[in-house]
């Protein structure tokens, strides 16, 4: 009925004290390949319901999924805006995927428009893509470092006389 098994069985004895008292460590964070972010569980995004009409801006150092619609500026990690969606107002994100339609800057590291998006606004990005069937209306600019300075464009100097 019951079978004794190795895990069962006790381990080998110690010859001398100095290894008997040594407990054994766990692999250190950078020893297993992996540094903080990946001890740490990653945090479910903030969903926005179809229902929801949210005036003001959002801030996230995590991942935002709009669903509803929001007038204001949207800054996050990951921001996916859904089919029926509706943004009013700059988007800033490391990674932004466009279901819906954005009324507005948008900005971010990688930017991709699907087939259902629709943007009206400028896009300033490190790295793009844009489905067939996408609506877009602004202009297109590449920066190594979307994310960084000023969010408006200077103005061209006069020239002078």
């Amino acid at each position: 009925m019951f079978s004794k098994s190795k895990i069962n069985e006790p381990g080998p004895k110690a010859d001398t004290a100095a290894t008997s008292s040594a407990a054994p460590t766990p692999p250190k964070p950078a020893e297993m390949g992996a540094g903080p972010a990946a001890m740490k569980p990653k945090a479910a995004p903030s969903i926005l319901s179809s229902d929801l009409l949210v005036k003001g801006n959002l801030k996230s150092t995590g991942d935002i999924q709009i669903e509803g619609q929001v007038e204001g500026d949207v800054h996050a990690h990951l921001l996916t805006v859904g089919e029926s969606a509706t943004v009013r107002g700059e988007v800033v994100a490391d990674d932004v995927v466009v279901n819906g339609r954005v009324i507005g800057r948008v900005r971010g590291l990688k930017v991709r428009l699907t087939s259902s998006a629709k943007v009206e606004g400028d896009i300033i990005h490190k790295t793009i893509a844009i489905e067939s069937g996408a609506h877009f209306e602004g202009s297109v600019q590449r920066q190594d470092d979307p994310l960084g300075g000023a969010s408006k464009t200077p103005a061209p100097k006069p020239a002078s006389a």
